[in-house]
């Protein structure tokens, strides 16, 4: 799901219906989800197993309320809104079947908002999804939440280990344990719902997500989608689920792990049976478990937005595989498909969409509109009830119509649970077994935990970087170790050890060690450095990148490595990350080298590893195996079995007292041959490439250019013909305002950062040149940058290429590595030019001079 909304690419108007689509799901017939499907579905898509002993009760219950229901209050139970856009007199009026908060939402907008706040929004909700004076409906409302590595949104909860560590286990027993402490923590908040768990198989680490997969293994993904749904629903099959439980969800359907490029939110096209083999195995034993809801996911098959694809949904999930929950949206994931906007979708319903996920003010247009194409046709009335039937079907099953409030519940406020020390005690225990050595020279580790110590890196004493994403914030980001009540830095459990043992510990905060900087108690020289490092927090597509290289243009912490190793000092480096990354010149750096992925919130779980007792036996094993292959260059795609020879192959990992393997230093060789031409990356060449998005931004807010001719108050952009039809762009600006292509999602584009890069772009301009700046702009507030085009461009009314160098950029504080926008044109005052051909070039090439003798303003 998502934090924020997609404005960036939503269309700009409100309508009652939608514009024709070429979306399987898109025909706005009465007939359409009653008509054969043209594609038969294969039989190796199984039927799900799973049923309740009391399935016949649940289906009259089901139907006496379903008889009782009107047009409005149907619909209102397909529509789920978020906390930050809905209030209690809107859950009075309308009485909506589910509302949620996305990654970084909390009651009162609080950060650190505790339980009983929760608690309160949680009853208050409740109790107006109940009154019928407004709606007539007495049908419970039921909250839904990305608890997605512990309850990650509340402060003081306990933070398990992100999935991609929990994989490295190999033990489905403590997933069940982790999910059963997930849902008693949520439970005490008053919420109903988890949006977990993620069964994506990711095959490409390149990827953002890669962290909230278990394995690149579907066998692996497979038996912990088990175990998980087994833990958060509890016995389900018996009859319902109790009040230590929650609904689950497996996520999200289908193929989001296999995107070309790594893409988030992209293109997969395996065929249909890789896409079951590979991609499907989480929703096989996830639902033959019980899970009772399916999310939608945002990326395409061959295509095709899965939200619209009534053949995935319907056809393979809902009628062959018998799944007879309600399969829910991603956040606004409906206004993807081709032909709609958030605001109207009959598509996705139409396709099998039982329940939108609709944050911001969508909400209400969206429902006004779904009513009126169910009373036009265009969404089948049978259609609509099935939708609610299934929502019907698993409140009754979870027991909702039974329960006392939210606030009444049995574990409602009680603080004690959230952090509890048995949850913790599971996290430490999840984080000993996770870690994977990939080097051990001479048997350095286990250490005795007498030596003096230096813990240095900038991960050591940070619970958020350890943390990764989805941890308070939606990207994990702006936290600090305040903000983790009861956690434990992976320095301070290294501390802890050491201190008990009589040896010292010291945090060196610099970023290059120099002999006799740091004086120990003993006035001794360091025994051991400890470094801890890896990547910064990030979630969903802002972790995308295009290769997998560590610190690529940047090596500090290789640098600090080093500076202990030129001392003589022994060096174990602890990296923190949430994907196989290509770190062979830090293993070269390091005597030790262990993977701790994201651990979460128990930091002292890693010292109780790299630590022996203080007799010298071993305290805990090193245990973990990699569940992904580790790539041998940055630009390596690696996978089990696919024949590629990876660095560390798929279950890799040593163990104390084994022989390491690594007889010679790795290859430092990026594999990249840098004579080979890299193409250019197109942003606006005939049409906008993807994934920018054309927007004007202005004192009337942002404009998504949608057509061929939109205006705006600040400025209007229309498409004009060059050397084909509609190749240019014609700009206009009569007021200040900024013309330019965004992405909902950082991209990656260091690629294009070099001496010799460039934005270059065709431009003809007509007036007010030095009335106009060109800026891109990255994901931090400080490093956008712009530049005025007249350094660049001649005073000319004729066509010309325009070359800015990158380094110009980057200059000026832009980072290339997180480019939310490659090209936007600003204007003081009125401007008009033509504009075609943007795009960035590795090696950009000028009529006047080599790129690299082209002065910065």
């Amino acid at each position: 799901m998502k934090l924020s909304s997609y404005s960036l690419i939503a269309a700009a108007l409100v309508m009652a219906g939608c514009q024709p689509a070429t979306d399987e799901a898109s025909t706005p017939k009465t007939e359409l989800t009653e008509q054969a499907s043209q594609k038969s579905v294969p039989d190796f898509w199984p039927e799900i197993t799973f049923s309740t002993e009391n399935s016949e009760a649940v289906e009259e219950k089901v139907n006496a309320i379903l008889a009782t229901m009107t047009l409005e209050q149907k619909v209102a139970q397909t529509i789920q809104p978020e906390i930050r856009d809905v209030t209690l007199e809107d859950m009075r009026t309308y009485g909506f079947g589910s509302y949620l908060n996305g990654g970084g939402a909390f009651p009162n907008n609080d950060k650190h908002a505790t339980p009983q706040d929760w608690i309160a929004i949680a009853d208050a909700m409740y109790q107006a999804s109940i009154d019928d004076s407004i709606d007539g409906s007495t049908i419970p409302t039921m909250w839904g939440t990305d608890a997605v590595h512990g309850h990650n949104n509340v402060i003081g909860a306990t933070l398990f280990p992100h999935n991609i560590g929990l994989g490295a286990m190999n033990d489905p027993a403590i997933i069940t344990q982790i999910a059963e402490a997930t849902a008693k923590e949520v439970r005490a908040t008053g919420i109903d719902w988890i949006f977990a768990p993620t069964v994506a198989v990711a095959r490409d680490d390149r990827w953002g997500r890669t962290y909230e997969s278990y394995s690149e293994d579907p066998a692996i993904v497979g038996a912990y989608a088990k175990a998980i749904v087994s833990g958060m629903q509890g016995d389900i099959a018996s009859g319902s689920i109790d009040d230590n439980h929650v609904i689950s969800t497996v996520k999200h359907f289908i193929g989001d792990g296999g995107t070309q490029g790594g893409d988030d939110q992209g293109n997969n096209i395996a065929d249909e049976e890789t896409l079951f083999r590979i991609h499907a195995q989480g929703y096989v034993e996830g639902l033959n478990a019980g899970s009772q809801s399916v999310m939608a996911s945002f990326n395409s098959w061959h295509g095709k937005k899965i939200h619209g694809s009534k053949y995935l949904l319907t056809d393979v999930l809902k009628d062959k595989m018998g799944f007879d929950g309600f399969v829910v949206g991603d956040w606004n994931g409906h206004g993807q498909i081709e032909g709609c906007t958030n605001e109207s979708c009959p598509q996705a319903m139409n396709a099998g969409l039982d329940v939108f996920m609709v944050p911001t003010s969508a909400w209400k247009p969206l429902y006004e509109n779904t009513i009126a194409q169910v009373k036009s046709g265009i969404i089948p009335q049978s259609r609509l009830d099935d939708a609610v039937r299934r929502v019907l079907r698993v409140k009754v099953r979870m027991g909702l119509f039974e329960q006392p409030s939210p606030a009444n519940r049995a574990l409602s406020g009680n603080s004690e649970i959230i952090g509890a020390q048995a949850h913790r005690d599971i996290a430490r225990a999840a984080v000993r077994k996770s870690l994977v050595m990939l080097k051990n020279q001479d048997n350095l580790l286990p250490l005795a935990p007498n030596m003096n110590v230096v813990v240095a890196g900038d991960a050591a004493h940070n619970i958020g970087k350890q943390s990764g994403g989805w941890t308070i914030t939606w990207q994990g980001t702006g936290n600090q170790n305040s903000d983790f009540p009861g956690a434990t830095s992976i320095f301070e459990g290294i501390e802890q050890a050491v201190s008990e043992a009589g040896g010292t510990a010291t945090l060196f905060e610099g970023t290059a060690f120099e002999a006799g900087v740091i004086e120990t108690a003993s006035k001794a020289k360091p025994d051991v450095a400890i470094i801890v490092f890896g990547e910064n927090p990030y979630a969903e597509g802002n972790g995308d990148i295009s290769n997998v290289e560590y610190q690529r243009g940047d090596k500090s912490d290789l640098a600090l490595l080093k500076s202990f190793q030129a001392q003589g000092i022994p060096v174990v480096s602890v990296f923190i990350t949430g994907r196989p990354l290509w770190v062979n010149p830090e293993i070269n750096a390091s005597d030790a080298f262990v993977v701790a992925w994201l651990p979460g919130s128990e930091g002292q779980g890693v010292a109780d590893v790299l630590f022996t007792k203080q007799n010298g036996e071993i305290n805990y094993p090193m245990h973990g195996k990699l569940s992904f292959s580790w790539p041998a260059t940055p630009t390596q795609i690696v996978n089990k079995d696919d024949g590629n020879t990876a660095q560390f192959a798929y279950g890799y990992g040593l163990a104390f007292g084994e022989s390491d393997p690594i007889e010679a230093p790795l290859s430092e060789s990026t594999g990249v041959d840098a004579n080979a031409p890299l193409p250019a990356h197109d942003i606006y060449v005939l049409s906008t490439q993807k994934p920018w998005q054309l927007m004007i931004k202005d004192a009337s807010g942002d404009t998504t250019v949608a057509s061929n001719t939109v205006e705006s108050e600040g400025a209007s952009v229309r498409t004009t013909d060059r050397m084909v039809q509609e190749d240019s762009l014609s700009l206009t600006f009569t007021d200040q305002a900024t013309v330019g292509f965004y992405s909902p999602f950082p991209e990656d584009m260091r690629d294009y950062s070099e001496d010799e890069s460039a934005l270059v772009l065709d431009v003809k301009l007509a007036e007010g040149r030095d009335n106009l700046s060109v800026s891109i702009g990255c994901s931090s507030s400080d490093c956008g940058v712009s530049l005025p085009l007249n350094s660049f461009a001649a005073n000319s009314n004729e066509w010309q290429t325009v070359v800015i160098p990158s380094r110009c950029f980057v200059e000026a504080g832009a980072s290339f590595a997180e480019l939310f926008s490659p090209f936007a044109l600003n204007a003081h005052t009125s401007a008009s030019l033509l504009v075609s051909n943007v795009r960035l070039e590795a090696n950009a090439s000028s009529d006047d001079a080599a790129v690299s003798d082209i002065a910065c303003p």
